[in-house]
């Protein structure tokens, strides 16, 4: 069993949309100490979803995306008699977002729209595949441990489904 976590570093809120979850989207975005960059790309991919979307406010599209992409169960190694066994666990919900947030950074940084070499076309993009519960890399990563576990599908999240 693990022991509490006690002084956990908690981000305070972002400075446009007073969230904590944005802030710490902006603190996995940023790199070199620049988060005045970060902020700008975050929120001006912010503003494209804003118009593409047509929503008041873009962080519903990012809730969205987030729930979509975060795992609901992985596997675990356990070493049981000089034995180790692959045991599906629940995913804590620490491990869920920061494990959202680098697949949709991973997605963003690597898609196919480097032609235009912009992070907030290429983030903006991601959040709306994102949102719809299609993302390629999710969706192969789920299939492999349904495969390799032989889940039922009522266990997956909907987006692999």
């Amino acid at each position: 069993m693990r022991r509490p976590v006690k002084n956990r570093n908690v981000p305070g809120v972002d400075l446009k949309y007073g969230s904590q979850r944005v802030e710490k989207f902006i603190n996995s975005l940023m790199w070199d100490g620049k988060k005045s960059t970060a902020r700008k790309v975050v929120y001006d991919a912010f503003d494209i979803i804003k118009e593409k979307a047509k929503t008041e406010t873009p962080l519903d599209v990012f809730e969205t995306a987030i729930r979509n992409v975060g795992p609901a169960m992985e596997i675990r190694s356990r070493r049981v008699g000089g034995a180790n066994y692959q045991v599906p666990r629940e995913v804590r919900q620490e491990r869920k977002q920061a494990l959202a947030f680098r697949w949709i950074l991973i997605a963003a940084r690597g898609g196919k729209d480097n032609a235009s070499g912009r992070l907030r076309r290429r983030l903006k993009n991601s959040n709306r595949s994102l949102q719809n519960g299609w993302h390629f890399f999710l969706r192969e990563y789920l299939l492999k441990l349904k495969k390799s576990l032989g889940f039922p599908r009522e266990l997956l999240p909907v987006c692999a489904i």
